[in-house]
């Protein structure tokens, strides 16, 4: 058996992500690959815990502006978005005999556990994946924060975020056809180039205590597993 790069990793999962090609929604085929992939990683011994976005169901900035919704309303629309995008993926790996724990940031005790952050980790101890639902229970703040944070408060040696594309480019390379992609940059030079690739909250985060980031295609065959192995993959912020 391959021997993991970390013991313990938190992978952010981009709500688009979810949706493959649909555009919308959640894409059976897409949730069962990227549960296989999990539950391939975790057979390694590795420890995972997961947060994910909602970004295929409702974005609260854009709520605001379509809908003319309060954006504190819509931000708390977004976090119960990703509530039904973790329980998805817990129902996913569990079909695949991965035993999963989900906890929100916001109450919902018919569906998941409050967050607690010594709970949480005694899950990973216990050798099962922990689903961090609701960001960070906040308005304003990201899943991509909420993933910063959550990685600092369990002790993860990297964050991991999968997403739809392969790795930080200078410009959207869905539009931009010659966008650069860049292999390494610092938290720094992410901050200043405003890449987009995480909010400046959760760079920051990861800066000031030294989590390293890597961005990768989710959807590919195996990536996870060659980022927990430390195989060169997507971009390395650091």
């Amino acid at each position: 058996m391959a021997k993991t790069k970390y013991k313990r990793v938190l992978l952010k999962l981009s709500g688009e992500a979810f949706s493959g090609n649909q555009g919308y929604g959640i894409d059976a085929a897409v949730l069962s690959r990227i549960a296989k992939q999990i539950k391939e990683v975790k057979g390694m011994g590795l420890e995972i815990a997961i947060v994910v976005g909602s970004g295929n169901i409702w974005r609260g900035a854009e709520a605001e502006k379509n809908l003319g919704m309060d954006r504190v309303t819509a931000d708390y629309a977004g976090m119960l978005a990703t509530v039904i995008n973790c329980i998805a993926l817990q129902d996913r790996l569990e079909r695949e005999g991965v035993e999963t724990r989900t906890q929100s940031a916001l109450e919902i005790k018919q569906v998941a556990e409050p967050y607690i952050r010594r709970q949480a980790i005694h899950h990973l101890e216990e050798g099962r994946v922990v689903i961090f639902a609701a960001g960070t229970g906040n308005p304003y703040m990201t899943t991509d924060t909420a993933a910063a944070l959550r990685a600092i408060e369990i002790g993860a040696e990297v964050l991991l975020k999968g997403t739809h594309v392969d790795g930080i480019y200078n410009a959207d390379p869905h539009k931009v056809p010659t966008a650069k992609k860049f292999d390494k940059l610092t938290y720094l030079k992410a901050l200043n180039m405003r890449l987009q690739v995480m909010d400046s909250t959760a760079l920051s985060l990861c800066l000031e205590n030294k989590l390293p980031i890597i961005v990768f295609d989710v959807q590919a065959p195996g990536n996870i597993e060659k980022a927990v192995l430390g195989e060169k993959i997507g971009t390395l912020v650091s």
